[in-house]
């Protein structure tokens, strides 16, 4: 029997099976597999067999038996099945339109997964699912058949935990380097893809963008076994910046903004991650900075109705930008004369 029907054959027989299946039974039910040669190889057939299900998500336990049930094999239930969601129509409408939306976008990770995972969404949800009222601004990022090979290739090895040899640009230096990179996770923000992995020549955790890796090989040698483990504590969120003053180039520092006129009330849509303090003649934003000339230029960026309060370190940063941007423009002839 093929090792992938043996497989499937074993788990619909232990679910639906009412009481522990023994070894006895096992060897009888798969006489061609286990009933052959050797107790020894049958067994040891038997024990890969459990554990490339538990790869797959299927618990597969032995159970001592009582004066109400005998010995066997059970697929443990209750790690086997996941609790009812309970979403409301309306919340299944949005995860809905939100992945559909995703599946259209041209490059995204695990695509046959999300497309069985609609499906599901939708034939569970029993009535038309109403039609959701919501913006979704995926961006202009970049894309294509060689951004969505790259994406799959990169959510297969980070799923596997096996490492990937890469050729990756660099902006800031213009040149190609050879990397081998863990890859940890993926990330979407803005319409751009990064990687977050164990880079081995920087010997640290790094972002890599996903379009700027000209060439990507995974890991093939033993294919069942991870090359590497993701550290307990890390989280995917901290090495992927959704604004400029995220990127953790320096240590995070509380800045505070003032915002005025039409800017004092979009300020927690434009500041979402800070605390927003709405006075009588301003608002006043206080956050997180850890690269204090991302934010200095993104608040130059709105417009005069921005302003930096806070600490003398910020200040100092955005007034000394702002002064370059007055030099640059008053040493222009065309800006000189559009001024005129």
């Amino acid at each position: 029997m093929d090792r992938t029907e043996r497989l499937l054959d074993l788990v619909a027989l232990l679910l639906d099976s009412r009481e522990p299946v023994s070894w006895a039974e096992l060897r009888e039910a798969f006489d061609e597999d286990y009933g052959q040669g050797s107790d020894e190889a049958a067994e040891r057939k038997f024990e890969r067999d459990k554990a490339e299900l538990l790869e797959l998500g299927i618990p597969v336990a032995y159970v001592q038996g009582d004066d109400e049930r005998k010995d066997g094999y059970v697929v443990d239930r209750d790690a086997y099945y996941l609790p009812e969601v309970g979403l409301t129509p309306e919340e299944l409408a949005v995860l809905y339109a939100a992945g559909s939306a995703a599946l259209t976008s041209g490059a995204f990770p695990g695509r046959q997964d999300l497309a069985h995972a609609l499906r599901k969404v939708g034939f569970f949800a029993g009535a038309e699912l109403p039609t959701p009222r919501l913006r979704m601004e995926l961006g202009a990022g970049p894309s294509g058949v060689d951004l969505a090979q790259k994406l799959e290739e990169l959510w297969s090895a980070a799923a596997a935990r096996k490492s990937v040899q890469m050729s990756y640009f660099s902006p800031h230096r213009a040149q190609l380097t050879d990397r081998r990179v863990d890859p940890y996770g993926l990330a979407l923000r803005r319409g751009a893809w990064s990687l977050v992995g164990f880079c081995h020549l920087r010997q640290g955790v790094r972002t890599f963008q996903v379009h700027r890796v000209r060439q990507l090989t995974v890991n093939t040698a033993k294919p069942r076994s991870p090359d590497f483990e993701v550290p307990a504590d890390f989280k995917l969120e901290a090495y992927v910046a959704s604004f400029p003053w995220q990127h953790r180039f320096h240590e995070p520092v509380s800045v505070t903004l003032a915002l005025w006129g039409e800017l004092a009330r979009l300020a927690p849509r434009l500041f979402p991650d800070g605390k927003v303090e709405v006075q009588p003649s301003r608002t006043t934003v206080v956050l997180a900075a850890s690269y204090l000339e991302g934010l200095s230029r993104y608040a130059l960026s709105l417009g005069p109705g921005c302003r930096v309060l806070a600490p003398p370190k910020a200040v100092a940063q955005w007034r000394e930008m702002a002064q370059r941007v007055l030099t640059q423009h008053a040493a222009s002839p065309s800006a000189v004369g559009g001024a005129a």
